[in-house]
Formats: C-alpha cells, sequence, structure tokens
C-alpha cells in the first residue's frame, strides 16, 4: 500500500512481522481461548497505509490461536458499504469485537498488541478480571456511554487504559444492557482525533467527549467516573 507522506520512523510502527517467534508468543498468549471470538475487520483497498499490517496481525492470531476459536470476518469498504453503514464504521482499518462494544480505530501496534491480545482472551475465557462489585455496577449502567482511548504504538501504560475500558464495555454487554462503548483510538493514524482531545501525552481517556484521564485510570477511578457520568 501507498505510504507517500508517511515519516518512515512511524511507518516502521506499524510493520508486523510474522516471525516464529511471534508466532509463538501468541500461541502462548492465545491458548487458553474456549469460547468462540468473532472479530469484524474493515480495511480499504484504496489509500490506507497500516490496512494490510492490520490484517496480517489479525490473520497470525487466528492462525494462533486454538482451532476455530477465532472467527474473523473481512469487510472492504469499496465492496461492503451497506455493511459498514450498518455498523456505523467511518475509518479504516477498524476491528470491531465484543458484539459490537469493542473497537479498535487504526491498527493495534507495538506495545498495544498486548491489550489487543488480552482483550481476546478475556471474551473467549470470559474471565474479564473485574471484581464482582465493578461488574454489578457496570451492569445497572443504561445510560450510553462513549469511551475513547488514544493511544499510541510505544506507549507502555497504553495496552492496560485500553484493555480495561474493554472489559468495562464487555461487562455491559454480557451482564447489562450494551449500553457502555469502548473506542481505542490510534494517535498517528487518527491525528484529528488526537487534536480534538489535545493530546500531547498518552494514554487519554474520555468520556461521552470530554477527556477524563491523561494517564490509565485504576479500576476504581473508571467506575467512579463511568458512574458519574451516568448519573449527570
Amino acid at each position: 500500500m501507498e505510504d507517500i507522506g508517511i515519516d518512515p520512523w512511524i511507518r516502521e510502527m506499524f510493520v508486523f512481522r510474522k516471525t516464529p517467534e511471534t508466532m509463538r508468543a501468541l500461541r502462548e498468549a492465545l491458548r487458553d481461548v474456549r469460547k468462540e471470538v468473532n472479530i469484524w475487520l474493515f480495511t480499504s483497498a484504496g489509500k490506507c497505509w497500516t490496512c494490510r499490517d492490520t490484517e496480517e496481525l489479525v490473520e497470525a492470531i487466528r492462525e494462533a490461536a486454538p482451532p476455530g476459536k477465532i472467527k474473523l470476518y473481512k469487510l472492504i469498504r469499496e465492496k461492503d458499504r451497506d455493511v459498514f453503514k450498518f455498523m456505523n464504521v467511518d475509518r479504516v482499518p477498524t476491528i470491531v469485537m465484543g458484539n459490537g462494544v469493542i473497537r479498535y480505530i487504526g491498527m493495534p501496534a507495538g506495545e498495544e498488541m498486548k491489550g489487543f491480545v488480552e482483550t481476546i482472551v478475556r471474551i473467549g475465557t470470559e474471565d474479564l478480571g473485574l471484581s464482582k462489585t465493578t461488574i454489578d455496577r457496570v451492569a445497572e449502567i443504561e445510560e450510553k456511554i462513549v469511551m475513547d482511548v488514544i493511544v499510541t504504538p510505544p506507549c507502555p501504560y497504553c495496552p492496560y487504559a485500553a484493555f480495561l475500558a474493554n472489559m468495562f464495555a464487555y461487562a455491559s454487554k454480557l451482564y447489562g444492557k450494551g449500553s457502555i462503548i469502548s473506542r481505542v483510538i490510534e494517535a498517528f493514524e487518527n491525528p484529528d482525533i488526537a487534536d480534538y482531545y489535545g493530546v500531547t501525552t498518552v494514554p487519554v481517556v474520555a468520556i461521552n467527549g470530554k477527556v477524563v484521564f491523561v494517564g490509565p485510570p485504576t479500576e476504581e477511578q473508571l467506575l467512579l467516573a463511568l458512574v458519574r457520568e451516568a448519573g449527570s
């Protein structure tokens, strides 16, 4: 795919290399997946400098998971516009999981791949890693809440912030009304969104369009922020 205008040092962060070491690590990480995980990958045949590597990453994850546990659906904007519209996807690449409540807008590259794989594992085991108190409170939230987590590939703290938001959203889907959406947004691929939130360091966590955390929140802090937003 054409990379005109992309600095080489930025492009390098998004190159996925399917090495024996990478595949061994993925197989080890995904070995406990028992339930089927559906992944929807939205890409473009046109200008999209990370679409190919994102597809290669997701394909490698499917290959490394226990047989048949990752169901991958690949959509191309030029051919599947109706599905893009139905799933409310307007950027590529986008990855949708968790029955629609978990979205990666941009490639989960670099450090972010860790949180992405862990999210898949937790969906595939339904072990969300959250306290019962958190799950019960999240299940009570009926108001629509969108969490945006702004990340970059080198950030060591971003995977936890993204993973935590993902688990809150999935807990809402499993046990509540499914009213919470988690969107993990890669800043280099989506600079307009990063600019909108005034991002100068990552991770940034925004709730319904308002920046709430700069840096990764704890489970208790994120729960309190969501409860406050739901009551506002």
